[in-house]
């Protein structure tokens, strides 16, 4: 018997469905019912609808295709300048790779090879200088139109710590004159005056807030800071007594906090630049700047120029310049940048023209690599380059 297959729900199931469809298929009360066939086809209605279906066999899934993995090409190392004392090494400072890049290829921004020069001025004499960090009168105009000749354009110090921090747009020769200490208007007006006037040069200073409210040299100073050409920065407090890492806490705020609130209160200005006072410096009193919100340091060692995210540094004491102070240990550079001396000048124009055009070669040749390794590692997250 067919139904003796069947398990008991099913057999269950298939006497309500038979019944079901007995009743259905009675037949009008004039017609004789052929009970035989009714009973038959009812039956294997209600099997068959009782039989389990096949299920359809499965559809074919599309294998997606493989994707190939990109490998980051290796980046280049560092740019070297043969011209510079060996000892005197490039030191990087961005830790971010991908920002590095960003900034340096933003077409924005200033292009690789972009260099800028600092120079130094203590006093100009009349005659001739007899002291090694002066430089007459006579000098000084060659130096300015040396510079001029050789394609330098006078930046100030915010210009420059924009550039240094984010490859900001500056001349792709630029030069940083800073004048230190406190000095009458009268000298500035002499000589750099001419130059603002004629081709727009600012001149940096290096201001000494010792004598607060009560210099005398304050109302000149705060007159030429007013007209917006000679940019006033700190050069500590107390000047005087050096800033190293035996300092007490006390000094170190004072010299850079102080200095701050002084240049705030009377130019109307926050400095952004520390000239180091002694051109000395130390791991404690450059963290200290740091705190106070400086964003650049000036020593007086002259290894070279400077230009985004390099800066030439040395690592430790060089027996044939003991008046250099090793700068690496403080992990800094824009802390700690060198300055030349305006004797230097003139025999380093080429040395630092011949640096940025070394460099802006070294980037070219690179810049396909670079590119690429954005393109994997770092456009992703933050997009493509402007």
């Amino acid at each position: 018997m067919i139904w003796n297959k069947l398990r008991p729900t099913q057999l269950t199931s298939f006497f309500i469905l038979l019944t079901s469809l007995l009743t259905a298929c009675q037949p009008a009360p004039a017609a004789t019912p052929d009970i035989n066939a009714a009973l038959t086809q009812a039956f294997q209605t209600a099997f068959a609808q009782l039989q389990p279906t096949e299920a359809p066999p499965p559809s074919e899934t599309a294998i997606p295709v493989a994707t190939a993995v990109r490998t980051p090409p290796a980046l280049p190392g560092t740019f070297v300048a043969s011209q510079l004392n060996p000892l005197d090494t490039p030191h990087t400072y961005i830790e971010d790779t991908c920002q590095y890049l960003h900034d340096k290829w933003n077409s924005s921004n200033a292009p690789p090879g972009t260099v800028a020069m600092v120079i130094m001025f203590h006093g100009i004499t009349q005659e001739k200088a007899e002291r090694v960090h002066d430089i007459s009168k006579q000098d000084f105009k060659q130096l300015m139109n040396d510079l001029k000749e050789q394609g330098f354009e006078a930046i100030n110090a915010t210009q420059l710590a924009d550039f240094l921090d984010h490859n900001a747009k500056i001349p792709p020769r630029s030069v940083v004159l800073i004048v230190d200490d406190r000095h009458r208007a009268e000298s500035f007006n002499e000589h750099f005056r001419p130059y603002y006037e004629q081709w727009g040069w600012q001149v940096v200073n290096g201001w000494i807030s010792a004598f607060g409210a009560e210099d005398a040299f304050l109302p000149e100073n705060v007159v030429l800071a007013n007209e917006g050409w000679v940019d006033y920065q700190s050069h500590g407090f107390i000047h005087n007594e050096n800033m190293t890492d035996s300092s007490t806490d006390e000094f170190l705020r004072q010299e850079l906090e102080g200095s701050k609130e002084n240049l705030e209160m009377h130019f109307n200005k926050t400095p952004v630049a520390i000239i180091w006072p002694g051109g000395n410096f130390g791991l404690r009193p450059v963290q200290a700047a740091r705190q106070h919100g400086y964003r650049i340091g000036f020593t007086i060692n002259p290894r070279g120029p400077v230009m985004y995210n390099w800066v030439p540094l040395a690592e430790a004491q060089d027996p044939a310049r003991p008046i250099f102070l090793p700068e690496d240990y403080v992990d800094d550079p824009r802390m700690v940048l060198p300055r030349y001396w305006p004797y230097q000048v003139q025999a380093n124009l080429d040395v630092v023209r011949t640096i940025g055009n070394d460099a802006a070669a070294y980037a070219e040749q690179n810049k396909a690599t670079e590119l690429e390794y954005y393109d994997i590692m770092c456009a992703p997250t933050y997009g493509a380059i402007p």
